[in-house]
């Protein structure tokens, strides 16, 4: 069985097959994917409906009883046991890996455990899958690029948990830079209708729900901590640190202000709005601007040759027919 599997592993014919059968799954996979997305908002909302009961119910255990309470729940019993074990917590903990599984909304101990227990066990895994395939499959005479081959692997392993928190918070952030300047047009007509911050927040959460999910539980928790925390400036603090964004930190500099000097909201706002609506607008025409260079390669590897053919094709055709 292993010298069949050796020999099509070698079969030059049957591995082009395997990659372009994958390479079609792939793409089909990739099309048919939109058709049946959900982004589960009811589910998501219920979540953050339960961060917010945690909140209130942490706030009353601190005052009653002074003391630190569990605000999540804990992380499954193997993941734990694993780190606990092998001591993860000092080896390969980062303060930095904390602040982006929050970036990317992954709020609690149990993902942060998650991500230490996938540090170790991705390297290895990716290492004993590079070795068995350079020194058993693969027909490579040379040690040094079969040790490279398993570094380079071991390596790779290490920064996939970094790079999947990094594209978790370019999406997140890019759907709240999106949804950000109709949000503080909302907020604006909150504000000057009359209604506090606190009822301005739930109200626009409730609303931008529809159009960016990430963006309404921010101001969710935002509404939570804001009526629970005895700091109101910690609330704005932490939702600036949550989404990472220059436009939200900017807002959330102008409600502290506002909080400790009684400024009035209404024409921060709407400049702010504006500010944020010509950045979005911006980015687009950078993007925009940014298309043709990209389009350079393609058009010349795909196009030009196909375009060689059907025009010199038939002069091609008609030369070979009189030289005949």
């Amino acid at each position: 069985m292993l010298d069949l599997l050796l020999m099509k592993f070698n079969d030059t014919r049957f591995m082009v097959m395997m990659l372009a059968g994958i390479a079609a799954s792939a793409t089909v996979y990739t099309l048919i994917t939109p058709l049946f997305a959900n982004q589960n908002l009811s589910k998501r909302l219920k979540v953050v409906a339960s961060e917010r009961e945690r909140i209130r119910q942490r706030e009353r255990d601190r005052i009653a009883a002074n003391e630190r309470v569990a605000l999540r729940q804990a992380p499954k019993q193997m993941v734990a046991k694993v780190v606990q074990d092998f001591n993860l917590s000092k080896w390969v903990a980062q303060e930095e890996a904390r602040e982006k599984l929050v970036m990317a909304g992954h709020r609690g101990h149990a993902p942060y455990m998650t991500f230490l227990f996938f540090r170790l066990v991705t390297p290895v895994a990716l290492l004993l899958a590079a070795a068995m395939y350079v020194f058993l499959i693969a027909h490579i005479e040379s040690l040094t690029l079969k040790i490279g081959i398993c570094v380079g692997a071991a390596y790779l392993g290490m920064q996939a948990p970094m790079l999947f928190l990094s594209n978790a918070i370019a999406k997140r952030q890019l759907s709240i830079k999106r949804a950000f300047p109709d949000a503080l047009d909302l907020l604006l007509i909150c504000v000057e209708s009359g209604m506090s911050i606190e009822a301005a927040f739930r109200k626009v959460s409730m609303e931008i729900a529809s159009q960016s999910v990430p963006l309404a539980e921010e101001f969710t928790l935002t509404t939570a901590e804001l009526a629970y925390l005895q700091d109101r400036k910690v609330a704005y603090e932490n939702l600036a640190k949550r989404t990472g964004l220059d436009g939200v930190k900017s807002v959330c500099l102008a409600l502290q202000q506002s909080e400790r000097y009684g400024t009035p909201l209404g024409q921060s706002l709407r400049v702010m709005a504006q500010e944020n609506r010509d950045m979005r607008m911006n980015e687009a025409e950078k993007k925009a601007a940014a298309l043709p260079p990209k389009l350079t390669v393609p058009m010349i590897l795909f196009f030009l040759p196909v375009l060689f053919i059907v025009i010199l094709g038939p002069a091609g055709i008609r030369l070979a027919t009189t030289m005949q």
